[in-house]
């Protein structure tokens, strides 16, 4: 029988309330004059709260660590061992609803995490040879083979329409809500949902290399990785607690020995060297410190991926804080990347070889203009596997066909095995993107696509200017395409005609002249930018492999808007982080001074210590539970401009 995923929240909850129920009748029966019966209800109190923090302390001295837990455990035992039982049980009392509250927002923020995607299918038809179906596991699925998903059905693997046409959902990965039309040479996700017709579609990677799985991957990873200042916090280990022992059993010498208080017990006047060490030892334990950034960045993790951010990582959340500049990529990031192929001219050749070889050179990548070549040819074009394939990032493609070697890509890339017409012979408007062709017997051509700004790219540029944020451009496109594209966004600076290296080269420079760089792209080509940047932002699950692979942080909406909702929640994250390690430090610092100088009750101590612990895990849960501003949409950048 396995436990239930809230169970360790809820019964953290209920020791904690069991100790407050049993330290209130303790309270209430010995003011009713039962000392007796208030005694073990005391001592019932400090069993209910104390179970789980002596299990971790025996746990901890097991392995010979000295960690946070055996600090506390050690106070409530010299506490009940002074016969201090009031103090031993609100202790725990406040102790135990602080792990409670951070039991429930770790809870609350897994659920946050899980809720983002449903249970994808665990079986699949298989479509076989001869038109006949089988079911087999999702997880045996290669690519290669093809499978049939009925309507109203989940698709579990990504994978590319062989036939059929239908609409889908892929809210639960990109966020949009308007269905998508699929159709042969459409690729699908695994995780998103069939709506209208049958489709069959072949495997495109195995269940596990899917986009649903890459991004349960990319957020298991974040969770894992630590930030700059949870680094910070992680020194306040063993090292620390030894520390704060020694310091404590040195206080109690001296306030023995040289102070001349009584070692042991109280008087009427004065508490004894035992009461006031033990106060010590409680206000200086840095529960709320090592509390103070993961309770910020798991908070801000789960908030981003409900969003469609995926941080890969606290330390992305603390440098995307610091970015100042982003440079971005034009096709796919500041435009739609839902290109249109316009036109197919023949500068030579046969014009059914060229669509030919087209089709089947654009499905070797998955560049949005070879993405928009494969939807125009895939219903009049047949596949052929090419017996070699190179591939050039930036420039092109080269693959042998039947009827020769063909090269599909820039005009340089095509030209250096290919003559090709002067361009001022070939008229063309500035924001269209073209692909040449050339190859097997003597043929040539050029493709025209039409590629519209996002039409939400401009309101979001303009709100990235009045937060003081610069904005590039990085293109690999022709100096017109990328300066009307310009024009119409407001992007403040302009580079086209970059290979891979020459971006990586722009940022570089950027860097050394003292600038924090987010870069922003999809492709193959973006790749070494996104590895050099400060922070890399991969758009949407369409992109390359290579992209995501590279990025910090994955926006898998697709959504350029969110952009500006991913910089505000770190910058806000950053800020609680600062705040808690504030808090934190603050009310340790000197409330150890104050024990030191003079007497403090232990209750005082045992209730600002536990109380900062609320206050540091109740501001992160800001992050998860409200803040609304942090959300930004196309219609909200578009009613500010």
């Amino acid at each position: 029988m396995t436990t239930p995923p809230d169970a360790p929240w809820k019964i953290a909850a209920i020791r904690s309330l069991l100790c407050l129920a049993f330290y209130l009748a303790g309270w209430t029966a010995s003011w009713l004059g039962a000392t007796h019966a208030g005694l073990w209800l005391f001592i019932a109190a400090c069993m209910a709260g104390g179970w789980g923090l002596a299990r971790h302390s025996w746990e901890d001295l097991r392995r010979f660590r000295l960690e946070i837990h055996f600090l506390m455990f050690a106070a409530a035992v010299a506490s009940a061992a002074l016969g201090q039982w009031p103090e031993a049980a609100l202790l725990l009392v406040l102790f135990s609803g602080s792990e409670a509250l951070e039991s429930y927002a770790n809870h609350r923020t897994e659920r946050a995490l899980a809720s983002l995607f449903k249970d994808t299918p665990r079986t699949a038809l298989e479509v076989l040879p001869d038109g006949a179906t089988r079911e087999v596991p999702v997880e045996d699925l290669v690519p290669g083979m093809k499978v049939r998903i009925p309507p109203g059905q989940q698709i579990p693997v990504d994978l590319r329409v062989v036939s059929g046409e239908s609409t889908c959902d892929e809210s639960s990965l990109t966020g949009e809500a308007i269905p998508v039309s699929k159709s042969p040479g459409s690729e699908t996700m695994g995780g998103t949902m069939n709506l209208s017709g049958s489709l069959t579609g072949e495997v495109l990677r195995p269940a596990s290399q899917s986009a649903l799985q890459q991004i349960m991957e990319l957020i298991r990873e974040a969770q894992q990785r630590k930030a700059v200042a949870q680094r910070f916090t992680d020194k306040f280990g063993t090292r620390y607690t030894a520390g704060v022992l020694v310091c404590c059993s040195l206080l109690f010498l001296y306030w023995w020995l040289m102070a001349k208080l009584p070692p042991l017990h109280d008087t009427a006047e004065v508490a004894s060297a035992f009461r006031r060490a033990i106060t010590v030892l409680i206000v200086a334990s840095p529960c709320a410190l090592v509390l103070s950034v993961p309770s910020a960045i798991l908070s801000a993790i789960a908030r981003g991926a409900r969003s469609g951010i995926i941080f890969r990582g606290g330390s992305t959340i603390e440098d995307l804080a610091k970015v100042d500049t982003f440079a971005l990529d034009k096709t796919g990031t500041l435009t739609t990347g839902n290109l249109r192929v316009e036109e197919i001219t023949p500068v030579r050749g046969n014009i059914e070889a060229i669509r030919h070889a087209a089709y089947n050179l654009a499905l070797q990548t998955t560049h949005p203009l070879d993405r928009a070549i494969v939807r125009k040819l895939a219903e009049s074009e047949q596949a052929e596997a090419p017996k070699q394939i190179t591939q050039v990032p930036g420039k092109g493609v080269t693959a042998e066909l039947a009827d020769g070697i063909w090269l599909m890509g820039k005009r340089s890339y095509v030209e250096t095995q290919a003559a090709l017409p002067d361009e001022k012979d070939l008229p063309r408007a500035p924001v269209h993107s073209e692909v040449w062709l050339a190859g097997g017997q003597d043929n040539a051509a050029y493709i025209r696509l039409r590629d519209e700004p996002r039409a939400e790219a401009a309101a979001l540029l303009g709100e990235l200017h009045k937060e003081g944020l610069r904005t590039v451009m990085l293109t690999g496109d022709r100096q017109e395409s990328g300066d009307a594209v310009a024009k119409l966004t407001g992007v403040q600076e302009v580079h086209a005609r970059l290979l891979p290296q020459d971006k990586t080269r722009i940022i570089t420079e950027m860097q050394q002249a003292g600038r924090h760089v987010a870069m922003v792209g999809d492709g193959v080509n973006d790749a070494p930018a996104l590895a050099a940047a400060q922070v890399g932002i991969a758009m949407g699950l369409r992109g390359s492999d290579a992209a995501r692979e590279q990025a910090d942080l994955v926006l898998s909406r697709d959504r350029l808007e969110t952009l500006l909702t991913a910089w505000r929640l770190s910058r806000r994250a950053t800020r609680i982080m600062r705040q808690n390690i504030g808090v934190a430090l603050g009310v340790a610092g000197s409330m150890v001074l104050i024990s030191i100088l003079r007497e403090v009750p232990l209750w005082v101590g045992v209730l600002t210590h536990e109380g900062s612990t609320a206050v540091v895990v109740l501001n992160s849960l800001r992050l998860l539970l409200g803040d609304g501003k942090l959300e930004v949409t196309a219609s909200t950048i578009a009613a500010r401009s």
